[in-house]
């Protein structure tokens, strides 16, 4: 204080003075109860609700208060600071809606930062006794007038206290303490959900790279945290009612929906007809509607998944129909390629008997027949430039979806492998084996044309080891053309580059987990043909790969390839199947002698 009666009215002088106090606070090194009576944590407050401070004094007196805060988490420990502290914050909000009136941003953030540091340190007290003592929750008041400030920034800054709010919230598991905080968190998502609207003038889809995207992703992730205080399927009904009771803007929609896909997966989706309705009316969007509405509409719907699973009504040609749509239009494919919905989910008479094995899966109208095929169309449509087959009708220029096709048909070879077990007795052909026959030229085309293209690749490779899982010893067929395009060509040529194992390591972990599927389901198609020698110099050479998953299938695949030898040494296998193996066993010896 002798420092401060000397400088006077020096704004520099009190900057100084406010930075080293500061630094102290952090060292933690001054007596709290000493500091709970001194004029210097008066004086930090009255320059902060002078309305004339600069921008320079004001962040270095809010710098210090936020240090001090801080510094006295251990609340009962520090009593006295933390109720002087607690009081001067609260003597603050007349002086924020100032800032505010006067656009002073800078000092909004101020000011926020000091309401969210209040809050973290007291959290304990206001989570244990809410409303009472420091437990006040006018300090949660504070922070949802920040919520409600235009400049999403300010909000952003007291997301962390939220996020700690509800993990101690949960940790809790008190109905009583849970129903006192449910109308704050109703009201920050409410402005949550203000914050997530795009501006009115915005074209195109919502970015997801920049800083408001960023943004947008952090909100998703909070409401995620905090939506089982308020109750997900009440939360999602109010939403949708926002939706119903009048004609919002686009921007007030596509916010809206952004948020209920956020909480869908979270939302008890049986017998839940807001859902099904709310399906209903997103897949029946007309096409004119602003661009980003239908974007994030496609990502509601693929978090709505379990819902189409127990409506397949809306299956085909309804859901599917609108993914596709926005499959074949540049801007909105990616994300209709990512939407993890059901069509590749088979149902269970398919694998309910032998008998099933035979049957033409297009008979079912709940299977994946009819999407494989459209896809497939429209991959060949892709291809060549022009509409085929069942390619969808009066779709945008397709060269713009060729990759992303490629990623849809992973997609569904995936879902084959998880989702279909058929029982195929012998001489009975795989129910999967012809929708595999049919998408292979179509991978093939597309590894050809895009084997310069690492991603893509990397794709078709796993489409490629999903369905060799899948159809088992009916893959034999692909082996050949296998052996020529998808592998010899875009995947040798990949690795064969200069470093080319340590550069691409996720193709060489796709390669031998390829290889390593036709060693389970059928070796001896695999040893006869003449890719099987460089696949095993590739995987000597790929031994001392420094990257875990790629060495580790890599590893997997050799002790494999051995330990199938040996079985077939031990089970006295002296047949061509046994010889077969066992002469590749002395290949990998020889190799790594």
């Amino acid at each position: 204080m002798t420092c401060v009666g000397k400088t006077g009215s020096d704004e520099k002088m009190l900057m100084k003075i406010f930075r080293c106090l500061g630094s102290w606070f952090n060292l933690g090194v001054l007596d709290s109860t000493f500091m709970a009576n001194s004029k210097l944590l008066s004086l930090l407050f009255e320059v902060l609700q002078q309305d004339k401070t600069s921008s320079n004094l004001h962040e270095a007196a809010s710098d210090c208060v936020c240090s001090a805060l801080y510094a006295i988490e251990n609340v009962e420990t520090n009593l006295p600071l933390a109720l002087q502290l607690f009081q001067g914050v609260l003597t603050l909000e007349t002086a924020y809606h100032m800032a505010v009136a006067r656009e002073d941003l800078d000092k909004v953030l101020n000011y926020c930062r000091i309401f969210t540091e209040l809050c973290e340190t007291l959290l304990d007290k206001i989570v244990c006794t809410p409303g009472h003592g420091l437990g006040d929750l006018r300090t949660i008041e504070l922070l949802l007038i920040c919520a409600g400030h235009p400049q999403y920034e300010v909000v952003e800054i007291s997301f962390n206290f939220w996020y700690r709010l509800g993990e101690h919230l949960y940790k809790t598991e008190d109905a009583v303490i849970h129903s006192i905080f449910k109308a704050y968190i109703q009201r920050l998502l409410h402005a949550l959900a203000r914050h997530c609207q795009l501006d009115p003038d915005h074209e195109g889809i919502p970015e997801e790279t920049d800083d408001f995207g960023e943004f947008r992703m952090r909100v998703s992730d909070l409401v995620k945290d905090l939506i089982f205080l308020v109750g997900s399927v009440e939360c999602f009904a109010q939403l949708y009612a926002t939706l119903k009771e009048g004609n919002p803007p686009w921007e007030v929609t596509e916010a809206v929906l952004f948020i209920m896909a956020s909480i869908a997966k979270s939302v008890d989706q049986e017998n839940n007809p807001t859902l099904v309705e709310v399906l209903d009316g997103v897949v029946r969007l007309p096409e004119s509607v602003h661009l980003a509405v239908r974007y994030t509409s496609i990502e509601l719907v693929g978090e709505m998944s379990e819902v189409i699973d127990r409506n397949p009504h809306f299956l085909d040609p309804v859901a599917f129909g609108f993914l596709m749509k926005g499959l074949c239009e540049k801007s909105l494919a990616s994300v209709a390629a990512k939407a993890p919905f059901t069509t590749s989910q088979v149902p269970d008479c398919v694998g309910a008997s032998p008998a099933s094995a035979g049957e033409d899966l297009s008979v079912s109208p709940v299977n994946f027949v009819p999407p494989f095929q459209v896809v497939v169309g429209a991959e060949k449509a892709a291809l060549s430039g022009e509409p085929v087959g069942n390619a969808p009708p009066q779709t945008p220029p397709y060269p713009s979806i060729k990759p992303l096709l490629g990623i849809y048909l992973g997609k569904q070879a995936e879902g084959m492998v998880w989702h279909t077990n058929p029982i195929v007795e012998n001489g009975q052909t795989h129910p999967c084996q012809k929708v595999i026959q049919e998408i292979w030229p179509v991978l093939s085309e597309t590894l050809n044309k895009h084997r310069a293209d690492n991603r893509i690749v990397e794709r078709c490779c796993r489409c490629l080891r999903f369905a060799v899982r899948c159809v088992g010893k009916g893959s034999a067929a692909l082996l050949q053309p296998l052996v020529t395009q998808a592998l010899c060509v875009p995947t040798f040529r990949l690795i064969e580059q200069p470093n080319g194992l340590q550069n691409h390591p996720d193709t060489v972990d796709d390669l031998f987990r390829l290889a390593t599927r036709f060693i389970q389901r059928s070796p001896i198609t695999l040893l006869r043909s003449q890719v099987i020698l460089p696949i095993l110099q590739w995987a000597i050479a790929a031994t001392t790969l420094d990257h875990r998953d790629a060495n580790c299938s890599v590893m997997k695949f050799l002790r494999d390839l051995v330990h199938t030898g040996v079985a077939n040494d031990v089970s006295g296998g002296q047949g061509e199947g046994g010889r077969g193996v066992s002469e590749s066993h002395v290949i990998v010896v020889f190799q790594m002698d």
